[in-house]
């Protein structure tokens, strides 16, 4: 399909969260507060992790990890948001529009994989805790890096190999205050149904799969603490509590919009809202106010940046 059956339809309008002032007003608030929060809490781990040498193993580097990409996933769509609740100008171009549904699907992906690692982690440590270092060496957790970022590479390309050449004439209004795939293709000038039905199953599968595998770690995990002892089980839960909580918080909304990926309320809004603004806050929360070391380090780093400053 050639360029000229879908140039026509340069630029795409948002049509937002809501169309009544004060609420939008509201949530340029909320969404600058968040956003703000989003920044400092990730970086204050990425950060931590970074400089505190105590925090230098597979379970932290993969933490890091997963705080950037929460953070970048926001950046996504949130300071975008923030500008077109400020300005009114809910536009972005047929560029932008496909550069910001290819990035989603990448960090997207490569978070599920991410917490699949964490999980796999979570297991050596509890089940194999003398072959732990052997196992999730400094090689292994850098390749499970890299491969998380290559599955969500491959992930995205593939999403956008579908829909990149469909044909674009009528309306350019999407329902929502970010590109989101299902939204549009659906107004494409064509009949739009197994490209659905494909975009829908593609994302569906990689999500189903990892919540799977990561339900039947924990599974695992729980079954092999529990043989052992019934105090060790009390500890395998206390751990793997933080790691649920993120799951269920990342993988419900992706999951719930891709099961029903064409709503006619707008559910989705909200679940999108949790997804970009809310989890990326939580997640750190969780990592860090569950886990004493994290917190040790963080007052650890603190306390030196101020004798520095006192001493400067």
């Amino acid at each position: 399909m050639n360029e000229a059956n879908y140039s026509e339809v340069s630029e795409f309008v948002f049509l937002g969260l809501s169309i009544y002032r004060p609420t939008q007003c509201f949530l340029f608030a909320f969404s600058t507060i968040s956003y703000a929060t989003i920044f400092l809490g990730n970086f204050s781990v990425v950060i931590t992790v970074v400089f505190d040498s105590h925090l230098h193993s597979p379970m932290y580097f993969l933490l890091a990890n997963l705080s950037f990409v929460d953070f970048c996933f926001s950046t996504s769509t949130v300071p975008k948001l923030i500008s077109d609740l400020y300005s009114r100008n809910n536009t972005i171009s047929f560029q932008g529009c496909i550069f910001q549904i290819f990035v989603l699907h990448v960090l997207g992906a490569c978070e599920m994989v991410l917490l699949v690692a964490m999980a796999w982690d979570r297991y050596v440590a509890i089940c194999k805790p003398l072959y732990y270092l052997t196992i999730m060496s400094p090689r292994m957790c850098l390749l499970l890096l890299i491969g998380a970022w290559i599955i969500g590479l491959i992930h995205s390309v593939a999403q956008l190999a579908f829909v990149v050449h469909l044909p674009f004439c009528g309306s350019n209004e999407i329902e929502s205050f970010y590109c989101d795939l299902p939204r549009f293709i659906k107004l494409a000038c064509i009949d739009t149904y197994r490209m659905e039905f494909l975009v829908t199953a593609d994302s569906g599968l990689i999500s189903v799969t990892t919540f799977f595998l990561l339900i039947v770690s924990y599974i695992f995990i729980l079954f092999t603490v529990w043989k052992q002892s019934l105090g060790s089980l009390s500890k395998a839960l206390s751990t793997l509590s933080a790691h649920i909580s993120v799951v269920v918080l990342f993988f419900g909304p992706c999951m719930f919009v891709y099961i029903w990926p064409f709503p006619n309320v707008p559910v989705d809004k909200f679940l999108a809202i949790v997804d970009f603004m809310i989890t990326p806050i939580l997640n750190p929360a969780i990592y860090t106010l569950r886990n004493k070391d994290m917190k040790v380090a963080m007052k650890r780093l603190s306390k030196q940046l101020l004798s520095r400053k006192r001493v400067s």
